[in-house]
């Protein structure tokens, strides 16, 4: 049995990811910042739910020590982000950047320092860090695609920065498969449902890279097509 963590699971793209990890047959632990909601999300996905705000070292500490308890840890899929605010680049500030960073970026460094020890211990273990095609500089340098008609500094650069920590991790830890994921653009709360691709299209590329079972390549960015431009 495969026993996976998903952080931000209680709703859209995480939720949906946990939903379908748990048809395949995963133990899946939903990790939420609000009890009450992650609870509520796990019970009716069939999951188990432990209290996880990825920028706090106590929480995801405690989330280690919940796990570890538990048995332990396949799959570990960092899904938390934020969008930030969403104002003129002119008028974005320097807390901004540090929020958006410290939920989008921070916390990436955070949770493998805190679970590679946890994962070490599985014989297929796997990170998924779920980046964007908003933070490829292929994309938003390609005027077909939808990602190189926003401007949005902090969300982008935070995303290109979860890739690249990708790609480092992968070499840092050969042992495990770490990979990064755009899951396309998606209807969520997260734009406000303006996506034109259904959660489970958005979460494909996710899963796909979760299911492996510890094989296949590391340190690469796919999408629900194949690998993706970085």
């Amino acid at each position: 049995m495969t026993t996976t963590l998903i952080s931000g699971a209680n709703k859209g793209l995480g939720y949906e990811t946990a939903r379908r990890l748990v048809e395949a047959g995963h133990t899946v632990w939903v990790g939420a910042r609000d009890p009450e909601r992650g609870q509520r999300a796990a019970d009716a996905l069939g999951a188990r739910f432990v209290q996880l705000d990825v920028t706090s070292d106590s929480s995801v500490d405690a989330a280690v020590a919940t796990i570890a308890g538990d048995g332990g840890l396949d799959v570990l899929i960092n899904n938390a982000g934020i969008p930030g605010p969403m104002r003129p680049a002119a008028e974005l500030t320097a807390s901004d950047a540090e929020d958006v960073y410290a939920t989008n970026v921070v916390s990436i460094v955070r949770m493998t320092r805190a679970f590679a020890p946890l994962l070490s211990q599985s014989s297929a273990p796997t990170i998924v860090n779920v980046s964007s095609g908003m933070g490829s500089f292929g994309a938003v340098t390609d005027p077909e695609r939808i990602e190189s008609q926003i401007v949005a500094p902090l969300y982008q650069s935070s995303k290109s920065a979860v890739t690249m920590l990708t790609v480092q991790y992968a070499k840092a830890y050969p042992e495990m498969r770490i990979n990064a994921a755009d899951p396309g653009y998606t209807a969520t709360d997260f734009n406000g449902n303006s996506g034109h691709q259904t959660v489970q299209e958005g979460t494909d590329a996710v899963v796909e890279l979760a299911t492996r079972g510890g094989s296949g390549p590391t340190g690469t960015f796919v999408d629900r097509s194949g690998v993706a431009p970085f």
